[in-house]
């Protein structure tokens, strides 16, 4: 236990002035284009997350590899829709000769281009309907059109139910709404440790991690 609260303290402050170092100027450059994004906080800190997430993301989706290829590739089917879709990883894990369409639910557009060519290394395209982004976030697309109801076989979160308010309640919404009978549910996150004290540090720290990372929460 004692141990492994010294190597949390340290990822943690190792990898906040990492996301600092890497996306404090892009973003000051994105201000210094558009002042009123200082008066629009949801969208500045999506810009900033944005620029973090082209440092961060290839790393995280390494280290997850193990667990998505068990996870996703034998399990996931039909037409896909993964929650905070971030730069469409998850692509890399389908099997394409049975996924039919991949949905990338993901509100943050400074992640889209990104998508796209993810898509264009795992053959979905928007040209032929196999790729469909939603620039909303898991409420917003409980209400939109784009997608039928019930029209989901595999529904898809990926560390993402950190960043989500009332996680419990959203992804109940989803699978309601979205999922077809007999559709699935997959995946991987990260949550609050066993230990109490590397626990309570886990919540102490928080809120700057959220506002660094787009909302994700430690525990």
């Amino acid at each position: 236990m004692f141990a492994i609260l010294p190597s949390f303290l340290e990822g943690f402050f190792t990898d906040f002035f990492a996301a600092v170092q890497v996306a404090l100027l892009p973003t000051l450059a994105s201000i210094k284009a558009s002042p009123f994004l200082l008066l629009q906080p949801l969208a500045l800190r999506r810009v900033f997350f944005a620029h973090v997430w082209t440092a961060f993301g290839p790393a995280v989706d390494e280290g997850g590899r193990p667990v998505k290829e068990k996870l996703l590739t034998p399990h996931a089917y039909g037409v896909v829709l993964d929650i905070g879709a971030g730069h469409g990883h998850t692509m890399r894990y389908l099997d394409r000769t049975r996924v039919t369409r991949y949905i990338a639910l993901e509100p943050n557009e400074g992640m889209h281009t990104a998508i796209r060519r993810t898509a264009a290394e795992c053959a979905f395209s928007e040209y032929d309907g196999s790729l469909v982004i939603l620039p909303l976030d898991a409420d917003d697309a409980l209400t939109s059109d784009i997608v039928k109801p019930g029209s989901v076989d595999t529904l898809v979160s990926i560390l993402t139910l950190c960043s989500i308010p009332n996680a419990e309640r959203t992804v109940h919404k989803l699978v309601q709404h979205f999922l077809k009978p007999g559709g699935q549910f997959l995946f991987y996150e990260h949550v609050d440790s066993p230990l109490e004290r590397v626990r309570w540090w886990q919540h102490f720290l928080s809120p700057p991690w959220s506002a660094c990372f787009d909302g994700c929460t430690l525990g």
